[in-house]
């Protein structure tokens, strides 16, 4: 296991298909690093959910996993599931985010993801943000695309409860679902923890990056 390590970001995007997927995929990872560098900014965008019950469960929740951050949230009404016929809309959101900010970082899906919407929105992302850091998180699901990551983020594990507390805490709509629990968060956390020598953590795909190991 090689670590790198780099000065913190000072800007970061972080895009979702849904409400709860940015959260789910890289919660710990934002907990960690606006508790590390506040003032850190954070502009989101979400695909789906704006105008109700999962827009409010959505800015709540990331006000709790982007403590003390500069954070600019944005939720769309695209309709859920549904994000290849709506392609044009989602385009020129991803191309609107992308001419207002200049990240140091960006969390979006895998574009491995099995779910269309999400890997929809992750080949969008790779083409508007060409010359920047992505990491692809992870979404576990009935459709078993889990796979082999390459780049992870240790959680302590005090923030991996953190993380699972502020889940349940903040989107109640999503409780009813079988795969939405404690075990299920805290399972995966604990795999991708052992794959990087830690007791918890989140995992990415990454899936090109430039080394400058030079001056």
């Amino acid at each position: 296991m090689i670590r790198l390590r780099t000065g913190g970001p000072d800007r970061v995007v972080a895009v979702g298909a849904h409400c709860d997927d940015i959260a789910i995929g890289a919660g710990g990872t934002l907990l960690t690093l606006c508790l590390a560098r506040p003032g850190v900014r954070v502009d989101v965008l979400v695909l789906s959910g704006g105008g109700g019950e999962r827009e409010q469960e959505e800015r709540a929740a990331l006000a709790a996993f982007c403590p003390g951050a500069d954070l600019r949230v944005t939720v769309l009404k695209l309709p859920d599931g549904r994000m290849p016929a709506h392609w044009e809309e989602a385009k020129a959101a991803v191309e609107e985010l992308r001419a207002r900010t200049e990240p140091d970082l960006v969390l979006a899906p895998r574009t491995e993801d099995a779910h269309q919407d999400h890997r929809g929105l992750a080949r969008l992302i790779t083409t508007a943000f060409r010359d920047h850091l992505v990491l692809g998180y992870e979404i576990v699901k009935w459709d078993g695309d889990l796979g082999r990551m390459t780049a992870y983020q240790p959680l302590s594990l005090e923030t991996a409860e953190r993380k699972v507390r502020l889940l349940q805490e903040h989107y109640p709509s999503q409780r009813h679902r079988p795969w939405y629990d404690r075990e299920a968060f805290l399972g995966l956390a604990r795999i991708r923890g052992i794959e990087c020598h830690a007791r918890y953590a989140e995992a990415f795909a990454v899936t090109k990056l430039t080394l400058d190991l030079g001056e």
